[in-house]
Parts: C-alpha cells; sequence; structure tokens
C-alpha cells in the first residue's frame, strides 16, 4: 500500500496547487447515433492528446419503458427486441468510436456503455471526469436526448461542459477565446475550469456587459485581468455598455467579430415545476451558438 496523504508532508497542499495547472486529464465525451457525433469525437480526441489525457466514451440508452396496454397486447417480445436493437446500437457505436480513435492514433481511451436517462448517466460519470464533451442538441430533441440534454447537464453535473454546435466544423478550439464576465459564482467557476485552455491560448478576450456598480470592484474587469494574468493567460478586457441590450446575442456578436473558436460563460437556471428554467443569455447562446461554449455552473 501507498504512503496515506496526510503522512507526507506538503503533498496535499502540493496537488491542490496544482490542479488547475496541470490540465485536464479525464475528459467524458457523449456518444449517441447522431451524424454529428464524430465531430464531437474528433474535438475530443484532440483536446485529449492536446492535455494528455485519458479520454472516457459513455453511450447511454434510456430504459424501454412501453406503457401497460403496449405489454399486454405484445408482451416479452416487444422487450426482448428492444434489447437487442439497443445492444446492436451500442455495439455499432463503439466499433465507430474506436475506429476513429485509432485513425487519429489515439489509445488512451476507454469504452462505456449504459441502460439509463442520458443526463443521468451522463452526470455520475461526470464526477470522475475533469471536462465533459457533448453536442448541441436541436429544438425538437433527437439521438435519444431531450433538446434540453445539454443545460441540464451544465446545471447537474458541477462539471465543465463543453458543447460543440450542431453545424461547422472546428479545426482548433482554445486558440481565440472570448470569455463572458459578470462577476457572478457561475462565470467565477467557468473561468477557473477553463484555466487549462486560456493559457495555452493564442489570445483571450474578456467581456464585461453592463458590468453592476460594486459587483466588479472599482474598475470592472480589472482584477479578472490581473486573476488571469497571474495565471499566465495574456488577456484583454472590454467593457459594453448599452441602455438596451440582449447580453446572448452581443456575446455571439462579438464572437463573431473576434472569430472566436471558443466562448467560456457561466450557465444560469435553476428547476421550476419539474422544468429547467434557464437565464435569457444561456438560453440564447445555446439556441443560436455557432462556437463551442465551455459552460459551468
Amino acid at each position: 500500500m501507498g504512503e496515506p496523504l496526510a503522512d507526507v508532508p506538503g503533498r496535499a497542499l502540493t496537488m491542490q496547487m496544482e490542479g488547475i495547472t496541470m490540465g485536464y486529464k479525464t475528459i467524458l465525451v457523449h456518444i449517441d447515433p447522431s451524424k454529428r457525433c464524430a465531430v464531437r469525437v474528433e474535438v475530443s480526441i484532440r483536446l485529449a492528446q492536446q492535455h494528455d489525457a485519458h479520454l472516457v466514451a459513455l453511450h447511454a440508452i434510456a430504459p424501454f419503458e412501453p406503457p401497460g396496454y403496449v405489454m399486454a397486447e405484445m408482451g416479452t417480445a416487444l422487450v426482448e427486441a428492444q434489447k437487442r436493437a439497443a445492444a446492436d446500437e451500442t455495439a455499432l457505436a463503439g466499433r465507430e468510436f474506436a475506429k476513429q480513435t485509432t485513425a487519429a492514433g489515439f489509445s488512451n481511451t476507454e469504452w462505456r456503455s449504459a441502460i439509463d436517462d442520458p443526463v443521468e448517466a451522463m452526470t455520475l460519470h461526470a464526477r470522475y471526469a475533469d471536462l465533459v464533451v457533448v453536442g448541441q442538441t436541436e429544438s425538437a430533441g433527437g439521438a435519444g436526448v431531450d433538446s434540453d440534454f445539454p443545460a441540464r447537464l451544465v446545471l447537474a453535473s458541477g462539471r465543465p461542459v463543453l458543447i460543440v454546435p450542431s453545424a461547422g466544423r472546428f479545426t482548433t478550439i482554445g486558440k481565440r477565446i472570448l470569455v463572458s464576465w459578470n462577476a457572478s459564482r457561475e462565470a467565477t467557476r467557468a473561468v477557473t475550469d477553463a484555466i487549462p485552455m486560456l493559457r495555452l491560448a493564442d489570445s483571450v478576450h474578456v467581456m464585461a456587459v453592463n458590468p453592476k456598480h460594486g459587483e466588479h470592484g472599482s474598475v470592472p474587469g480589472a482584477d479578472i485581468g490581473l486573476y488571469l494574468a497571474r495565471h499566465g493567460v495574456r488577456v484583454e478586457v472590454k467593457t459594453d455598455h448599452g441602455a438596451e441590450i440582449d447580453v446572448g446575442n452581443e456575446l455571439l456578436s462579438r464572437a463573431a467579430d473576434l472569430d472566436a473558436d471558443l466562448i467560456v460563460m457561466g450557465g444560469y437556471g435553476h428547476s421550476r415545476l419539474q422544468e429547467w428554467v434557464l437565464g435569457g443569455a444561456t438560453r440564447t447562446v445555446l439556441e443560436s451558438m455557432t462556437a463551442p461554449i465551455l459552460m459551468s455552473h
């Protein structure tokens, strides 16, 4: 057995101090039968290679629960057919993942599958990952997940979630980063979670939209700029003021102007009457994103 952590002077403190700077060491990617899954896996492989990380792929299928009248009419035959279909889908997804990682020359991977609600399964496995990668879903849902799948995962997982848009190819992620900053707890989590990427970026632009007096310190954006600079981040801070402004669309517009290949922001929302209620900027960005988003709650 190894030495207890408490018996080694300074080890716990050293590990804690190095926690942010050592980068992402376990990346979890969501696997589904959608055509965009290959793009998501490609992004995950590239990030895992960049950070020397272990890549875990999770394929989760919601359990088949037919209405009682269907079971009464068709019995166990229907259930068995669904089990075979689920097993075939999982096997095919596993082969595609292996083919893609082999083609990339990347072998530090792990395949997992679960018969469970995709959000609950991803949330459980995310507890043991540094970063989670999922895809943007269409408004009508699809590929076995609800349309609010990314938002629910952001709010439930306690981990940074990288959301890949449902259109486009992304040859780089994290070279030109735009950070949305409003001095909130969620934004603080997002910035801290993104430090491994921020340190490697060519440029980082921090944008504060309509900063409220007293929430940002004496000079809005100055403190977060200094904080990131101490972590070795090359950062530029900009404050936008507007009487009537849609923060989500302003953020997307600014990202387009900068040709940003990653947006970092807090994810805002809560559960009410068994429905997820998202903040306005969070909802706008998730619906209209054209660049990957790293979001934390």
